[in-house]
């Protein structure tokens, strides 16, 4: 009797790891990602450490005089800065609130609906945002004094709220193009309005790209000198304070409210990102 011998599965080797582009891939890359991590992140430790730093001439020097925490406790000790961070403070939260409130809708509308002038609209937010900050507060400029508005602190929440809309748009359009039409349509079928589908069904579910695009407005709008610099008239903001006071000495306040501005945008990003983890 012939025996019929059967194949035998054969297990495919894995290929040995040597010191070829793979490996190479796995020790360069890390590297160039840390070294990217540093250059980003190096300014900003060198203002946080020189923030106590020991200033007697009331101007900030890079050369290391001994270690004080009074900055932080007179850090509103100088009005002119003070009020230009409260300008700040009050154009960024205007601005970028107003940019979600307009924003939002349009958002809703170029990722949900086709209509006339869609891609010049889709244009326009693109132009907006890769239009050189020079020509945009130019072009501004010549808008408000073809109007006879005074600039000021309105001046200035305007022309932010002009930049501050395409970058909102683009990060909740984002958000609603990821989401399943089916839980909207299943609203519907239990008989909600479409009112009260976006109130307690869309409104939701697009929080987290609304609350992103409002962080973003709000850091694009406070560090914001260009634009600003054309439309501010006699109005001083952070940014704009801090250039002047360069060419006299930058005062140690300055580096603490810098300070204090990174860790609050600091704070605010991670307690959003606590806040997507917990609805997921």
């Amino acid at each position: 009797m012939s025996t019929v011998e059967l194949p035998t599965a054969t297990v495919p080797r894995e290929p040995k790891q040597g010191r070829g582009p793979l490996r190479l891939g796995r020790f360069v890359l890390p590297v160039y990602t840390w070294l990217v991590i540093l250059y980003t992140v190096i300014p900003i430790v060198l203002m946080i450490v020189y923030s106590f730093n020991q200033a007697p001439s009331g101007r900030m020097t890079f050369q290391w005089l001994g270690f004080t925490t009074q900055w932080y406790q007179h850090v509103f000790q100088i009005p002119d800065l003070t009020n230009a961070l409260v300008n700040s403070l009050i154009v960024a939260g205007s601005s970028s609130l107003i940019s979600a409130i307009i924003g939002t809708p349009l958002a809703i509308a170029l990722a949900r609906y086709r209509y006339l002038g869609r891609n010049v609209t889709e244009g326009v937010i693109f132009t907006n945002i890769a239009a050189p900050s020079v020509v945009v507060g130019a072009s501004l400029l010549s808008l408000f004094i073809t109007l006879n508005l005074n600039r000021g602190l309105v001046t200035i929440i305007i022309a932010h709220v002009s930049f501050c809309i395409a970058f909102v748009a683009i990060v909740v359009r984002a958000r609603i193009v990821g989401l399943d039409r089916s839980i909207e349509k299943a609203a519907y079928d239990l008989g909600a309005t479409p009112w009260v589908a976006f109130q307690k069904v869309l409104l939701p579910l697009i929080m987290p790209g609304i609350i992103a695009g409002m962080l973003l407005a709000f850091a694009m709008s406070i560090d914001d000198f260009i634009i600003t610099s054309f439309v501010a008239g006699q109005t001083l903001t952070f940014p704009l304070w801090v250039y002047g006071a360069v060419k006299v000495g930058i005062p140690p306040q300055v580096f603490v409210m810098g300070t204090l501005i990174f860790l609050i945008g600091v704070v605010l990003a991670l307690v959003n990102v606590f806040m997507q983890r917990r609805r997921a």
